[in-house]
């Protein structure tokens, strides 16, 4: 696996580089070689805030920690991803059976009472309506729900505005 680290609002050292590529690379053996590992180590506000995202043949793995101890932080998000690796092993399994890409031999398997069933509890219909990204926002905020799903006047595809943690808003656009 290839680690990629990338830093915004700090100087990432050597050693905390050397960390986070061999702790990552435990998460190699469930992968195969040309699988890439983006990491981003972000300053924000005094605290320390480390994302890792694992793209492998279309199953995103991703996992992020904002703490004081960058280090402790990094065990974390390796414990996440392989927590979630864990997790969904089976459906993982089913869904890239032919694959190289996943190795499942290695990859533990968790007991049957820690894996919840995922199962939709509710459905909603809506009418999409053509709006541009600023009414969405506007329209979300009057709902107060932290998303809102709009046909986008300009582009003329589904889109998805959301609130993020840091009280900006986010815009998932879709293509074919």
């Amino acid at each position: 696996m290839k680690v990629i680290i990338s830093s915004k609002n700090m100087n990432a050292s050597d050693h905390l580089k050397q960390t986070i590529e061999s702790k990552l690379e435990r998460l190699g053996k469930y992968f195969s070689n040309d699988i890439v590992a983006n990491v981003t180590l972000t300053m924000e506000r005094g605290r320390q805030k480390i994302e890792a995202t694992i793209n492998a043949k279309g199953t995103i793995f991703r996992a992020e920690e904002t703490t004081t101890d960058i280090y402790s932080g990094v065990d974390r998000v390796v414990e996440k991803l392989s927590s979630q690796m864990s997790r969904f092993k089976t459906k993982l399994q089913r869904k890239h059976k032919d694959s190289k890409e996943l190795k499942f031999a290695d990859l533990p398997t968790v007991a049957d009472e820690e894996i919840e069933e995922m199962r939709v509890v509710r459905t909603k219909m809506f009418d999409l309506r053509p709006m541009p990204v600023d009414e969405a926002i506007m329209q979300m905020e009057l709902l107060e729900h932290t998303f809102f799903v709009f046909l986008n006047m300009e582009t003329e595809t589904v889109c998805v505005v959301y609130k993020r943690k840091d009280n900006n808003y986010g815009l998932l656009e879709t293509r074919y």
